[in-house]
Order: structure tokens, then sequence, then C-alpha cells
């Protein structure tokens, strides 16, 4: 690791690396040196398609050989979900930071043994939600500090997209095994949610629709918070696509209309107040993703903890297992 760059290998070259690498690659304070899959190929592939000069940047054929290669500092770890409890601590052990694409594991239980592997090895972790650092999400924050919206008493999250071919396999296992909506969009909704709240939620009821396989392709959740305050999450395979998030206070509402906004897109916030005023702003564009990476890069070359912390992952698990409880028992399940 150079003084003003993270030297960075991606473990899998699946849809999400293709969005990443280019984040890496621009990042200001980053350095892409490897790429690895187990896939044959695959990752020199993925080199190519990037338009990248495979001569400076190695393509393995076999993750272990990434993690023992000493020039790498860091890892982007987008493996299937139910993969990233093995992997994030065997990429921990190998004495390199993790930034683990979300969810960060199926289970707390899998989030506490990635967090011990961190603490032993003195690393960082971080889990990828590369939308909490668009700068849209400041300025609501903004107007929440303000006292336009009054205290938040409801927050409702939606996220959507229809199901194409060449996305099956999100739900070709069950939600048990990491399959489904829940733990591909519904850990963002979820996480929204929570983002709005002093605490945790108590207690949670959802519905969804299942396929064959078992995984989850449409569902609603409410999570209580308390005090008749209340989160919903809905998110869905079967219906167009939608990236919102809208906050009730006890004086006003906001929403922001697009949650995902990717770099090209220009972030819409509406907000209005109960005495009629209502206000749209319309906000710089800006590119989450080489946000994200340039802070986890900044928080290991200045050793600072990274915006989002492991109890931040291990709140957003419990909450998303407090659903999967809720959908089998069909009852209010207590969020543990």
């Amino acid at each position: 690791m150079s003084e003003s760059k993270v030297r960075w290998g991606i473990l899998g070259a699946a849809r999400m690396s293709k969005v990443m690498l280019p984040a890496i690659v621009s990042a200001e304070n980053a350095r892409l040196v490897a790429v690895a899959s187990r896939r044959p190929g695959a990752a020199a592939g993925l080199l190519r398609e990037c338009g990248l000069d495979a001569a400076s940047i190695k393509a393995f054929d076999d993750p272990l050989t990434l993690l023992a290669d000493a020039d790498v500092d860091a890892v982007y770890l987008p493996m299937a979900n139910e993969e990233h409890g093995e992997w994030a601590p065997k990429v921990l052990e190998h004495g390199k930071h993790v930034l683990v694409e979300k969810p960060m594991a199926l289970g707390p239980e899998d989030i506490d043994a990635i967090e011990a592997a961190a603490k032993a090895g003195n690393l960082k972790v971080m889990e990828g939600f590369m939308y909490r650092f668009h700068p849209q999400h400041q300025r609501v924050w903004e107007i929440i500090d303000s006292g336009a919206l009054g205290r938040i008493r409801s927050v409702r999250a939606t996220f959507s997209f229809p199901m194409t071919d060449a996305r099956l396999y999100r739900i070709s296992r069950s939600i048990d095994e990491g399959g489904g909506a829940l733990w591909d969009i519904g850990c963002y909704a979820v996480h929204c949610c929570r983002f709005f709240f002093e605490h945790e939620s108590s207690a949670a009821v959802a519905l969804a629709s299942f396929n064959d396989h078992g995984a989850d392709v449409s569902t609603s959740a409410i999570l209580d918070y308390g005090d008749g305050r209340f989160a919903q999450a809905d998110f869905s395979f079967q219906r167009a696509r939608r990236a919102e998030y809208e906050l009730i206070g006890t004086e006003g509402g906001l929403k922001c209309h697009n949650v995902w906004a990717k770099a090209g897109d220009t972030p819409v916030i509406s907000w209005w107040t109960g005495d009629g005023r209502f206000h749209e702003e319309w906000l710089p564009t800006a590119d989450h993703f080489r946000l994200e990476i340039e802070h986890f890069s900044r928080c290991i070359l200045e050793d600072r903890p990274p915006a989002l912390s492991i109890e931040d992952a291990r709140g957003n698990c419990r909450a998303l297992n407090a659903i999967i409880k809720a959908l089998r028992s069909g009852r209010r399940t207590v969020v543990e």
C-alpha cells in the first residue's frame, strides 16, 4: 500500500464486479491490481470486457491465489449472498481489508465471526450499501435536522424491478439459502428504514409471494419502532423499476425519488410542510459506487472507522431474519 492509494482486488467476476471495477479504477485513492474468479478465464474476460489492460492487472482463476498475493491490500467481495459468511473471514485471515457486498451475511452469528477476524487482524470491514455515500442523502438529513418535517413518524422504502432471464439466478434458491428479493433488494429497503430512526425496531410483520424454489419474489414488511412509529419495506421482482423512500413527520414529509441514482442520473428530492409549502430540489449528479470505494480506502489509509459499522450490519441482519420468521409464522415477530 502506498501513502495515497489502496491496492484493490476483486473476488469474483459476476455482474456487480462489472459495476464496481470502474469505480475502483476511477477512485482517486485506489488502484485495481487483481481480479479472481473460480470460473476459468472469467477474470481475464472481465478485464477485457471493461477495456482494461490485462498485462497491468493480474487475473486469477483461483480466489485463494488472490488472497495470498502480497500486492493486494483490500478486497471487494461480491460473491453469492450465502458465501459472504464463509469468504469474508478468509479475506481477513489473509490480512486484507474487505468491502463485503450487501448483505454482509445471512445470520448474525456469521457477522460475529467476521467481526472477530477483523479485530484479530486490526483490519477494516464494511457492508457495501453504496447508496449511503450519495450526497443526496446528506441533503435529506439537512432538511430533517432543520426541523421542517418535525419528528419522523413513518418511513416507506420501495425497491423493485421486473425479473429478466439474465437475473433468474437471484431466485433459483430458497430464502433460507440466500435467494429471493429479501436478500437481494429487500436489504436496501430495510437499511433505508433503519437510517431514519434512532434505535432498532422491536418487531416485524410480513407477507410475501414465493416461487417454486422457496425464494420470495414480492414481499412487504412492517417494522415497529414504538410509540406508533412504523416503517414499511416493500420490494419485488414482479413490478416496474422503483427505488424511492418517503418520510412522514409531525410537520411535513419528504420523498427521495431515486435512491439508486447512478452517476448520470439527476437526483430529485421533494418535500412539503404542513403549512402548504412545497419544494422540489434537483441535485448534482454523483457516482455513489466511486464515493463508497474512496470512503473505504480513506478509512484504510487514515486508520478511521468506516461510516457503516459492523453493528449496523448486525442490526440489518437481525431485522431481515425477523422478517423471515414473520413470513414463516404469519405472526408478529420480535427482532432478536
